[in-house]
């Protein structure tokens, strides 16, 4: 086992280097500059593969809310410095016992540790908090860039992000967070609670634990609101009772987990993008946009108020499944006046359920006005994508107007391939058919539970074989299911990085499997093709933006082992995989050290090539250039010299070389 170590994360992103994005962009003029603070570097703990699998690490961003609130003179306002300090006295939020035993192991930063739960899993984490603490109510378009803006900053050191928040504008910002986290490949959950977690009766406790319970065993490529036992998807979910604590809802989609005695994971309903690049924050909003409830006898002056320059947007919620006054002229000469010049108009439906449609007359008039019909978009969701589309400075408004009228993040219900309902979608693999008739399984319960078990490996199987067709079968009848694990946590992806087959990695990308599950072992699909030298799969993985997570002191040793043992295809899968050539072992030697040393000259000028450098100096302060020197590695010395690809000058055996 590798001794415990701290490794620090470098912060990549800095208020001020903020705040010249956010310039360049659009500032609110409400926002409040904000510092982010923890208890020292963010680190990592560099230990075995085996406790590496047993544990994943989730960052918490404290934003403000009603859960860390504290009562002064019966008024809740935010408590700064105190929400870390509550939890830890906290049992099931902190394991005390265990964060003693590893303490020695930690300097200025100390992450809090959740109990091992019942899949012999540890979650670590670290609460980061803003500087000052907001009311949800003050929450600002330049908040979510923000946000956003330093999730991405440490995106590839952490396995999930949890957000804590005050729900009155929760579903907005959950909406936001979904467009502005482009490609986004990790869980992303946004909470907070109706009564303090300090308080002797609250939901903050449950709601708390349960986003970083999901946080730290699933991989749920979206941003999501977890309350009161459930998974809702953000871009679906709004604030439905001021004094429940069920107080969202998502009202045209289920939620996509139910937290019961067992945890139940909606996996066919999990959005997954079909784009295969890598994970980006987009922290451009317009703040030129508005949302216009229609009521009768609204009048011609108010609608026109709204479509005043500088607004580019209009989020205009109507009667029913889409109705407007078709016999008001004057506000249809409106709404297409403001089209004609470039106002981007959505139209959504009041009601709490259901779409809009142009099937009545009275909603086919808005429609030939040049307004967009938003499906079943909630309000938020609709404000927030239409701030997004108008941000794109590159698009036109034709391709804004066709990006609002998609799905691009799960947001909407537009027509697409329907799955067949689960008890009819079994007569489609023989295999299930036959033991659900053995098994006698009647009930959708149990032909659910059937699925979960056996069609995991029935995916694994059929990628080892190269079977698109039976994949693309199981997509057609079940969704996007492909980060379905199998009894050892390993999905299709996996298998087919593992055995190099490159045309069933490129389908199970492109339709959504995601890059970052982790098996058992704490493996992910490009640690296996790491593992066996798939070089064409890591690039293909590396795109879809799979990051290695192996330590640097464990890679620079594998690394010095692969040129030790003249294993080139080894090395070139570390540097593929994303590695700095220039980690060092414990005796900061590089592989350019150990290839310089036994004088492989193939090596040294692959490495040169990939970025080593040769000036770097191990413990005893000697360069790949002395030590090419004093094992009279002519070829490789001229080489590293830089005098020509293997040119030599010829020297007597017993030349002198000085180091």
């Amino acid at each position: 086992m590798d001794s415990l170590r701290l490794e620090s994360i470098p912060r990549r992103s800095s208020l001020m280097d903020f705040m010249n994005k956010a310039k360049a962009s659009y500032l609110d003029p409400s926002f409040v500059p904000k510092t982010l603070k923890g208890r020292g570097p963010l680190i990592h703990i560099e230990s075995s593969e085996e406790e590496e699998a047993l544990r994943s690490t989730v960052l918490v961003l404290y934003s403000g809310g009603t859960i860390g609130m504290k009562s002064h003179d019966g008024v809740y306002s935010p408590e700064p410095d105190f929400l870390e300090q509550a939890v830890k006295e906290m049992p099931n939020l902190h394991d005390k016992e265990y964060a003693r035993r590893i303490q020695a192991m930690y300097t200025d930063s100390r992450p809090l540790v959740m109990p091992l739960s019942k899949e012999g899993k540890r979650v670590i984490y670290y609460i980061y908090e803003y500087e000052p603490l907001l009311d949800s109510s003050n929450m600002t378009m330049t908040d979510y860039a923000k946000l956003a803006s330093d999730i991405e900053s440490v995106y590839d050191d952490f396995d999930a992000f949890v957000i804590l928040h005050g729900t009155d504008t929760m579903a907005y910002t959950a909406s936001a967070l979904s467009f502005m986290l482009e490609n986004l490949g990790k869980t992303v959950i946004l909470t907070g609670s109706q009564i303090p977690i300090f308080e002797v009766r609250s939901d903050g406790l449950e709601n708390f634990c349960d986003a970083l319970v999901i946080a730290g065993h699933f991989v749920i490529p979206e941003v999501t609101i977890c309350f009161n036992r459930k998974l809702l998807r953000g871009n679906r979910s709004t604030k439905i009772d001021s004094g429940s604590f069920e107080a969202f809802q998502s009202p045209n989609l289920p939620p996509l987990v139910n937290l019961e005695i067992d945890i139940h994971v909606d996996w066919a309903a999990i959005y997954r993008s079909k784009e295969v690049a890598k994970f980006k924050a987009c922290l451009e909003m317009s703040p030129h946009v508005a949302l216009l409830r229609l009521f009768p006898s609204i009048t011609a002056e108010a609608v026109k108020s709204f479509l005043q320059p500088p607004m580019l947007g209009l989020v205009i919620e109507s009667y029913g499944a889409g109705n407007g006054p078709d016999v008001r002229t004057d506000l249809l000469k409106l709404f297409k006046e403001a089209t004609d010049r470039g106002v981007l108009l959505v139209n959504i439906t009041q009601c709490y359920r259901g779409a809009v449609s142009a099937s009545y007359a009275a909603g086919r008039s808005l429609l030939d006005a040049g307004i967009l019909f938003g499906s079943d978009l909630t309000p938020e969701a609709a404000l927030t994508k239409l701030a997004y589309v108008l941000a794109k400075k590159d698009w036109s408004f034709q391709k804004k107007r066709e990006v609002m009228g998609k799905n691009i993040r799960g947001e909407m219900r537009v027509s697409e391939g329907k799955t067949l309902p689960a008890s009819k979608s079994l007569v489609n693999y023989s295999l299930l058919s036959k033991l659900s008739k053995q098994l006698i399984v009647s009930s959708d319960e149990d032909v659910q539970l059937l699925k979960d078990t056996v069609l995991p490996s029935l995916m694994c199987a059929a990628s080892r074989s190269n079977d698109i067709d039976t994949l693309e079968g199981i997509r057609k009848t079940e969704g996007n299911i492909f980060s379905m694990g199998d009894y050892d946590l390993r999905t299709p992806l996996h298998v087919a990085a593992s055995e190099g087959l490159t045309d069933v990695v490129d389908y199970l990308l492109r339709y959504g499997a995601s890059v970052h599950v982790k098996d058992r072992y704490g493996h992910t699909a490009l640690d296996d093709a790491v593992r066996f030298n798939k070089h064409a799969i890591i690039s293909s993985l590396r795109k879809a933006g799979a990051v290695l997570r192996v330590l640097p002191m464990r890679t620079a040793m594998l690394m010095c082992h692969a040129v030790a043992t003249n294993h080139i295809d080894n090395l070139k899968s570390w540097i593929l995989a994303g590695v700095d050539p220039n980690v060092t072992n414990f005796d900061k030697r590089t592989a350019l050290h150990i290839a310089a040393s036994i004088g492989n000259v193939e090596l040294v000028e692959y490495l040169l090539s990939v970025g080593c450098n040769p000036n770097l100096e191990d413990v005893h302060g000697l360069t790949s250039i002395d030590e090419a020197k004093r094992n009279e590695h002519l070829k490789c010395l001229n080489v590293l010299l830089g005098k020509g690809k293997g040119e030599v000058e010829e020297s007597p055996k017993s030349a002198n070389f000085e180091i």
